[in-house]
């Protein structure tokens, strides 16, 4: 079917044209041809890269300009919602029925915030928790959703993100039945179960725009799912690196998946090590250039030092303990063909768009919690081998698992290539996971009976699964814990929340966290300092991950642990009575240290090397933490707690920036954070007004400032620069044409 064919205003089909898309690929046209752009639920599973991204930008513009409503398209992850987000900029230029152009939002933060500009926007892309937060709040303009995009709907059978999701979708079927939903997929077994509970037609097709050769590498042989073979050069022991080298060598690029963070490092140095003769001369240059980039950061590291050393020889590693700078960088730059080599964890599998002619997946085990070493879901594999193939550059993608044993190849060649993927499973029924949601439904306006809740989660995945009776029961013990805890009140049969319950749901926390911070807002430590709040915080289950211990911390962080103890908010676990208690109190401890230290300005280099965390776990940390302060604000000031309220309040700021107290106003300005800001205080410029006063030639002569951010600084505090002060700038041509009166 040519782009000039559909069935869609002709403004939409020139951006297309003019991106290049002419005709549309199989699984798209089976899609128009299902009714997709007529208002019809679709399920549509099909592999990466075969166009679904397009389906989904074709439906949302037919609703826009029929005049039908907003779009919400979920995403899983931040950085695949700002990828997505970057795609349907380019139809911004359409001009709607009433003469405005197509507006394109995305808000994927802050989860107490109602974002009320986003009223204002035609397509909203945000994350599957965003959605429910903004839910949660019950805007208007939320019933005007007409259709929603659920992106990797397969992600329903996760434990973490799956519940969410469901939620989601359930709570738009429930305020609009008359809703389109497009769900993507790239694997799912189940199809229909999804399809039916969607109330949509499916989709599902194998085809690719490259096609997809899967095999298994023992020693120097690769053998294919259809018993051909192929052999390789052997020019290391490893084979992952020969076959990585292989690729490079006839002008492909490999992505390679390891089964951790420290594996995928260590792996990246050793084909770094192998890959130097391989990179052009003009290449090299260009690598050096962005290896630059990211040494020239505001605070330097050994992460940074480390991942620009690989990038100089064509390499990278991709894991979650980097930072968004990092991942954007290399993602980008391996997006260009510039780096060769990127060895990631599994989680890019499920993460932005980065194909490679070669996948190799180096080990088919992940560690587990409870299990060990464990072979990944199909699922996994399909989705890391689905990277394989780049559009426009290869013909053939190749996935290949490494195997050690001719037994081990056999059991990969049964158990992967030729399995199909386990079916999906709702993860919902769980009473940690569904206590928040049943708040939520209450505290919405979604329910406001018992068997009203039962029947909104009688339209969810897990409803339509199993069968409702299984799950009232965990409803029913989850009501009667919110009740005993304050969050909800009787009055006969109806169920309201308490102002407790309406803020713990509007600030997206778990009621649990909620009655560990109100217990704490009713007993103050004997000494209420900073290490007191973050270790409450660290103490509820919204923190995520804690910082486990090091044997060798162990020692030096129970000493210290005891001599803090008038600080918690909560006594010590006796170790012997109850280690696993006890352990994590010293977790939860260790990372209360690194908010502390952090907030004490020291360097992100020391952190890492005194703790042993990873800038991408810091920064996690650091947003976690300030989420959960503005809850204890929050909630504070809920209950008239004057000091916890104040302390809650600063110690937000500070850990937003990563300061000390006396920081506070100078780093208020843009362009200052916690290294400028130092630099600034420490020559004495310790307030907004010693900013205003300084000479301009003194600002642009400290390490980090320059005339540029110097004008910038001048300019936040009202003060005016000469003409020799602006030319300094760059701004002279400017001031020239009499634009003096601007500063």
């Amino acid at each position: 079917m040519k782009i000039n064919d559909l069935p869609v205003p002709k403004s939409i089909k020139v951006i297309m044209l003019n991106s290049g898309i002419t005709e549309l690929y199989p699984p798209q046209e089976e899609a128009i041809k299902a009714g997709v752009l007529e208002n019809q639920n679709l399920v549509l599973a099909s592999p990466t890269a075969s166009g679904k991204t397009l389906i989904a930008e074709l439906c949302s513009l037919k609703h826009i300009l029929d005049e039908k409503g907003k779009i919400i398209y979920l995403s899983p992850l931040r950085a695949l919602a700002s990828e997505k987000f970057d795609e349907f900029k380019k139809y911004s230029s359409i001009i709607k029925p009433d003469g405005k152009q197509v507006k394109i939002g995305i808000s994927t933060g802050d989860f107490d915030s109602v974002d009320s500009w986003l009223e204002n926007c035609d397509i909203i892309v945000t994350t599957n928790e965003k959605a429910d937060s903004l839910l949660r709040h019950r805007l208007d303009w939320i019933a005007n959703t007409s259709l929603v995009v659920a992106d990797e709907i397969h992600l329903l059978n996760d434990g973490a993100r799956g519940p969410t999701l469901e939620i989601v979708l359930a709570r738009f079927m429930h305020i609009n039945p008359d809703l389109q939903i497009l769900a993507l997929s790239a694997t799912i077994n189940n199809v229909k179960e999804i399809a039916n509970w969607l109330k949509a037609k499916y989709i599902v097709t194998d085809w690719r725009p490259v096609s997809l050769s899967e095999g298994i590498l023992l020693d120097q042989e690769i053998l294919y799912k259809d018993n051909t073979t192929r052999e390789i050069q052997k020019k290391t022991r490893n084979p992952t690196i020969n076959l990585a080298l292989s690729t490079i060598k006839t002008g492909g690029q490999a992505l390679v998946f390891a089964s951790s963070r420290k594996s995928s490092v260590s792996l990246a140095k050793k084909i770094a090590d192998q890959l130097g003769e391989l990179i052009s001369k003009p290449l090299k240059r260009t690598l050096l250039q962005e290896a630059d980039k990211l040494l020239r950061t505001e605070e330097r590291n050994r992460v940074n030092e480390s991942i620009a050393n690989l990038v100089k020889n064509g390499v990278a590693f991709h894991h979650a303990g980097l930072v968004g700078f990092h991942r954007k960088l290399i993602e980008n730059l391996f997006r260009k063909g510039q780096i060769k080599v990127l060895v990631a964890t599994p989680t890019l599998a499920f993460g932005v768009n980065l194909p490679a002619r070669t996948v190799i997946i180096n080990d088919y085990r992940r560690w587990t919690p409870g299990y060990g070493n464990y072979p990944i879901p199909v699922l996994d594999y399909k989705q890391m081998a689905g990277r394989a193939g780049r559009p426009k550059y290869d013909k053939v993608g190749e996935a290949i698992i490494i195997s050690k044993t001719s037994e081990e190849q056999d059991f990969l060649m049964d158990n992967y290539l030729l399995s199909n993927t386990e079916k999906i499973w709702s993860k919902l029924a769980v009473e940690k996971i569904i206590r928040a949601h049943v708040l939520s439904t209450i505290a919405s306006g979604f329910a406001d009976t018992q068997n009203g809740v039962y029947a909104f989660f009688g339209k969810t995945f897990y409803a339509h699964q199993y069968d409702l009776k299984t799950i009232e029961r965990i409803i029913a013990k989850t009501l009667q814990y919110l009740y005993d805890e304050e969050m909800l009140d009787l009055y006969g049969d109806h169920i309201v929340a308490t102002k407790l319950g309406k803020r713990v749901s509007e600030l997206y926390i778990d009621p649990l966290s909620g009655v560990i911070i109100r217990d704490a807002l009713k007993q103050k430590p004997l000494q209420l300092t900073s290490l007191s709040l973050f270790h409450l915080i660290t103490h509820t289950p919204d923190m995520g991950p804690i910082m486990r211990p090091y044997s060798r911390e162990l020692d030096n962080l129970t000493f210290l642990m005891e001599k803090h103890k008038d600080e918690f908010f909560t006594p010590i676990p006796n170790e012997w009575d109850d280690h696993i208690a006890f352990q994590e109190f010293l977790g939860e401890f260790k990372t209360a240290k690194v908010l502390k230290s952090w907030i004490e300005e020291e360097s992100e280099d020391n952190l890492i090397g005194q703790f042993g965390i990873q800038p991408g776990d810091l920064f996690r940390t650091i947003e976690n933490a300030k989420w959960l302060l503005h809850a204890t604000l929050n909630l504070a000031k809920l209950y008239g707690c004057e000091k916890i309220l104040s302390l809650s309040s600063e110690l937000h700021t500070r850990v937003s920036r990563g300061i000390k107290k006396e920081l506070l106003d100078i780093v208020k300005l843009e362009g200052v954070g916690r290294v400028r800001g130092r630099i600034l205080f420490n020559k004495g410029y310790r307030t907004i007004n010693d900013i205003k006063l300084a000479p301009f030639k003194d600002l642009t002569n400290l390490p980090l400032i320059g005339p540029g951010l110097a004008r910038k600084l001048k300019e936040q505090v009202g003060a005016f620069l000469n003409k020799d002060e602006l030319e300094n700038t760059g701004k002279g041509k400017e001031w020239k044409q009499g634009f003096l009166s601007e500063y």
